[in-house]
């Protein structure tokens, strides 16, 4: 799964059936820093996220296909949560 943050959204007049009823949006990958990182990604929404969630995206086809419970979704990028928050603990820190 990627950490990513909703920067944009796509609007298409004309989509496969599967898609209906969902969202497309733009993410932006980001590290646990929240610090942008890799290449901007289409996916598909499933949670409701909106522009500036960050969000848990799985990239990957089979197991998006199994989230629209679709066997032959033309799928390969989704949104699976929304992050409320991120903590971590530094190498060293107790």
């Amino acid at each position: 799964m990627i950490l990513a943050r909703v920067i944009g959204h796509v609007v298409s007049t004309m989509k496969l059936d599967v898609f209906k009823g969902h969202k497309l949006l733009l993410v932006k990958p980001i590290d646990i820093e929240e610090k942008p990182k890799g290449k901007s990604l289409l996916v598909l929404d499933t949670v409701q996220a909106g522009v500036g969630d960050i969000v848990l995206v799985m990239d990957e086809g089979n197991s998006a296909r199994t989230v629209l419970d679709n066997t032959i979704a033309p799928i390969r990028s989704i949104i699976v949560g929304i992050v409320d928050e991120i903590n971590t603990i530094q190498r060293g820190e107790k």
